[in-house]
């Protein structure tokens, strides 16, 4: 029988998310994480990403006691609104979707200012420092040719190279905004026109993939380790397989590159406490490195039986400093 003195304790956990009323539980990832939290006796917590202020020094933001359920069309319950210093929670999950835009950042800067007893997940700093499209460029030897520009002349030399290319937005997500344009496509100059009269950013341009058809690997890491992967097969006609836009989930194992991909980049992973990963596998190159909001893993475990939620709460515990001070090592 486990004495109270080694009872393991119980977490309150804070949720940074999109409004709970509109998500689509069959697929949502904070949705999974929360109904283990329950499970393990956690308390929830939620709030949007607008309520998150800086007043007089305390992190703080506006939001509710939270319920789930695991059933489509009544999944939740809330608790009257009210205001609360983030440093009550033991746990702040940051897990709103993109775009990664001045919002987005200025949320982990304040996010950054919790002391370290409120771990936040993923680390914010890090968050910030390593947006999907850019952290996995420090691995170029495991991608496919990739251009990061705004300069037309450029973009144009690098197809004239590669023929086939993918030019998507450098900050998107979920498939959107993503154009694959093949040699004698005569919209190259048009599309960069249209990016670039709406933003100051650089688009990320690669050579295609022709393996997509058969499917883009999400590979999750728990931790820099893999845990779990899913098969998302685009549509007919579809050059894009993001769940968002239709792409359907079929179940897949990690094979020997994938995971050599994972062995290379876990460590700098673990370094960056970004203890929640999903990264995009194309045939034999990575694509992205997802550290803000992802997905998956409600697929995952209905695909496959692994239950990542549950591994990730696992992380959690391990690493935070209240189980670590009861002799729980990582």
């Amino acid at each position: 029988m486990t004495s109270p003195i080694n009872a393991p304790k119980t977490l309150s956990i804070a949720i940074q998310m999109d409004p709970v009323a509109t998500i689509a539980i069959a697929g949502d990832t904070s949705f999974a994480f929360g109904l283990e939290a329950q499970k393990r006796g956690h308390s929830l917590w939620y709030y949007t990403p607008d309520k998150l202020s800086l007043n007089d020094s305390r992190i703080e933001a506006r939001g509710q006691s939270l319920q789930l359920f695991d059933q489509d069309g009544d999944h939740f319950a809330v608790g009257a609104h009210e205001i609360r210093p983030l440093t009550d929670f033991d746990v702040v999950l940051m897990r709103q979707d993109p775009p990664f835009d001045m919002a987005y950042i200025t949320a982990t800067h304040l996010l950054e200012m919790l002391p370290p007893t409120t771990m936040v997940v993923n680390n914010p700093a890090e968050v910030r420092n390593a947006p999907e499209k850019l952290l996995v460029t420090l691995f170029p030897e495991l991608m496919p040719p990739t251009l990061i520009s705004r300069d037309p002349a450029t973009i144009a030399a690098f197809r004239a190279t590669h023929r086939d290319i993918i030019v998507k937005p450098l900050f998107g997500n979920g498939g959107a905004g993503v154009f694959r344009l093949r040699e004698d496509d005569q919209n190259l100059s048009a599309l960069l026109e249209m990016f670039f009269a709406t933003s100051r950013e650089p688009v990320m341009v690669q050579a295609y993939i022709p393996a997509v058809t058969k499917g883009d690997k999400r590979v999750i890491l728990v931790d820099g380790e893999p845990v779990g992967a899913v098969n998302r097969i685009p549509q007919t006609g579809e050059a894009r397989s993001n769940f968002h836009v239709g792409g359907s989930a079929a179940a897949t194992e990690l094979t020997a590159r994938d995971l050599d991909i994972c062995r290379a980049i876990g460590p700098e992973l673990r370094r960056r406490q970004l203890l929640f990963v999903g990264i995009d596998i194309i045939g034999d190159y990575i694509t992205e490195i997802n550290v803000t909001s992802p997905t998956g893993i409600r697929e995952i475990l209905r695909l496959s039986d692994i239950d990542i939620a549950a591994l990730t709460w696992d992380a959690i515990e391990r690493i935070h400093p209240s189980y670590a001070n009861n002799g729980i090592a990582r």
